[in-house]
């Protein structure tokens, strides 16, 4: 089964995430936080990781730069599902090794779709 790990500080966009890949098949994980995601990226192995930017603790750019140093996740596909829609801070993530972008408020289904095509590839 594809394994996800959506990281938000917001219980309800976590729910949102959960029921929609849920429905879809997918076995979701959540984290509230970027140290908690880390904590749980490390522990265990995901297909794909969903992520907030601004979150209190560690936001979301931290977290990616520092799942990318560990071999076991150089590859993992991670895409950010923020409010922010700045070109600047989409290039950052990008740098830092983010693989998507999707803005919210989000729909639902979009979001599948894009799950869906991320791990096609």
């Amino acid at each position: 089964m594809t394994s996800i790990l959506t990281v938000d500080d917001s219980a309800s966009v976590r729910w949102t995430i959960n029921m929609a890949l849920t429905g879809e098949g997918y076995d979701v994980a959540e984290a509230c936080d970027g140290r908690d995601g880390l904590g749980k990226a490390e522990a265990g192995h995901f297909d794909l990781i969903i992520t907030d930017l601004n979150m209190p603790v560690m936001n979301g750019l931290t977290m990616i730069r520092e799942l990318r140093k560990l071999p076991a996740h150089a590859g993992v596909p991670i895409l950010f599902l923020t409010t922010e829609s700045d070109g600047g801070l989409k290039a950052e993530a990008k740098a830092a090794g983010a693989t998507g972008w999707m803005t919210k408020p989000f729909d639902p289904d979009n979001l599948i779709k894009l799950v869906k095509k991320i791990l096609a590839r």
